[in-house]
């Protein structure tokens, strides 16, 4: 990978040290601006934008945008003077602002409004200034991510009035479903505006599973960092925990084992087969078919104690370490979960048969949550549900990694951009893990499975990135003049199409959400942070 994404711009990208492709910038206002307009030109998407507060390392604060190009990722870093420059205190004031990316990517528009929310650096946009993560849980002048934050501070409870947008007409009515639902699922708010049971508008209020994990982060040294990582979303443990690895031994100038890259991917694999299990079953389920839910969980079961006696726990947390994996698998196993796939593959591909020929469910599956292609472009879609109508990359095959650079990744793409595509796309991706694994189980590399990953270089910055199941999760990481971390940003794809489920139950009656939602099925805590 030589060519250097965004030649046009004004300002010189430099390569960052990692096996990901990403080149970093600092960038002025005006290049700012530049460089959203060429990346929209070419098709390329906003991947993260984020905040820090660098007051104490030269006295300014900055905003990030990541974007993806077909070169590889591009980080352009804007600085913003401090409103009160010198002053020792600045959690009263919410003055620096920045151009708004809203209006050429969609997904910026929250991810803004998050920002002002933790670091008081605001977008030039009407829209950036309703709140979106504090739900009056902290003062409009406290800023969490702001360096004179401890995080032990405390606020008497407030009352919040937050501004849903109204629609008006002649028997239109609201529905509020949420945040507190039944069931053990994480909170959201969901406000439906219908008539009769058709749906006109979807406005979802999110952030109620907010944890610092971001401040967390701060002070901690790249070993530390990556438990903190591995917890950001517990569907995705491996995808963070790979995605945050990769970043910090680039900070270390260090490179994981050739085998230790192959066990990391089969456990990655592992982990998108077991969502899929999961959430294909309960698709059934939604659809009033039990007997998907009982079988497909029967099957996730299985897999997941498979998990357990392979990594040590069942969703494979804290076996992704910097410099490598916690533990190697030795080839007996590895035979076994060879011969685990074949197993599944031929009881998936039953089910496959009676979800494709069962006439209930596919009344309800086809048709139900549309989201063309035109709609998925026009919000930046992303991952699976982008692969469903008909759009997306995946990252194994669009910028390989090891091993995947060896493995090969046919992307699985479906047209119809409903509840069947994503189905469909669901079946296929699993199809492929397990031949992936299979592959992997037979042709890993013998060798160590960790190296030692040293200090992270001083007031550097690196980034990782894998497609985990739900599609691109990244993770930036600074550090401070002491090797630690100043910043680390982990970014799920849920940010990016939350807003995507919005449009998709719209001509859709009320009670086809729960089946649109769990096609999707987005991260609240990925998300919240």
């Amino acid at each position: 990978m030589t060519d250097t994404p965004l030649p046009e711009l004004s300002c010189a990208l430099a390569r960052l040290a990692g096996a990901l492709p990403v080149w970093r910038a600092v960038v002025t206002p005006r290049q700012w601006r530049d460089a959203a307009g060429l990346v929209r030109s070419r098709n390329g998407r906003l991947v993260a934008l984020w905040g820090t507060d660098r007051r104490a390392h030269d006295g300014r604060f900055a905003i990030a945008a990541v974007y993806a190009t077909t070169e590889g990722f591009v980080w352009l870093d804007l600085p913003i003077d401090a409103a009160e420059p010198g002053a020792e205190n600045a959690l009263e004031t919410a003055g620096p602002q920045y151009p708004d990316l809203a209006a050429d990517f969609p997904p910026a528009a929250r991810m803004q409004r998050a920002v002002a929310d933790l670091t008081g650096i605001r977008a030039e946009s009407v829209s950036a200034q309703r709140p979106w993560l504090r739900h009056a849980a902290w003062p409009e002048t406290y800023f969490p991510l702001r360096r004179e934050v401890t995080g032990d501070e405390r606020f008497p409870a407030q009352d919040e009035h937050y501004d849903f947008v109204t629609v008006e007409g002649d028997g239109v009515h609201e529905i509020a479903v949420g945040p507190v639902h039944a069931g053990i699922i994480e909170p959201g708010h969901f406000r439906f505006s219908v008539v009769g049971e058709k749906v006109l508008r979807l406005e979802e209020r999110l952030g109620y599973v907010h944890k610092g994990i971001e401040k967390r982060f701060e002070g901690m040294d790249v070993t530390a960092g990556a438990r903190l990582a591995a917890r950001v979303s517990g569907d995705s443990t491996v995808a963070y925990g790979w995605a945050y690895c990769m970043a910090a031994e680039a900070l270390c100038a260090t490179e994981a084992p050739a085998r230790a890259q192959w066990l990391r991917a089969l456990a990655l694999e592992r982990e998108r087969i077991a969502n899929h299990l999961g959430d294909l079953g309960a698709l059934g389920n939604d659809a009033a078919f039990a007997f998907g839910l009982v079988q497909f969980s029967r099957l996730r079961e299985i897999w997941l104690r498979r998990n357990r006696e392979v990594f040590g726990h069942r969703l494979g947390m804290d076996w992704i370490v910097p410099g490598g994996v916690a533990g190697d698998i030795p080839a007996s196993t590895l035979t076994q979960l060879r011969d685990d796939c074949a197993a599944l593959d031929g009881e998936v591909h039953r089910l496959q048969s009676i979800y494709d020929e069962h006439a209930g469910l596919q009344d309800r599956f086809v048709g139900t949550g549309r989201v063309d292609r035109e709609l998925a472009a026009r919000l930046h879609c992303t991952g699976m549900a982008a692969r469903a109508s008909g759009l997306g990359t995946d990252l194994r095959a669009a910028l390989p990694v090891a091993p995947y650079d060896r493995l090969g990744v046919p992307v699985a793409r479906a047209p119809g951009g409903d509840v069947a595509a994503r189905v469909a796309v669901r079946f296929a991706d699993l199809y492929e893990s397990l031949r992936l694994i299979g592959d992997i189980a037979r042709d890993i590399p013998d060798g160590p499975i960790r190296t030692h990953t040293g200090a992270a270089a001083p007031d550097s910055f690196a980034a990782g990135a894998v497609e985990g199941w739900r599609g691109e999760v990244f993770v930036a990481v600074e550090s401070d003049a002491q090797g630690r971390i100043r910043r680390a940003h982990c970014h799920d794809p849920s940010w990016q199409n939350w807003p995507v489920l919005e449009h998709a139950i719209m001509g859709n009656i009320v009670a086809d959400f729960p089946l649109i939602n769990k096609s999707f099925n987005l991260s609240y805590s990925g998300h919240d942070l």
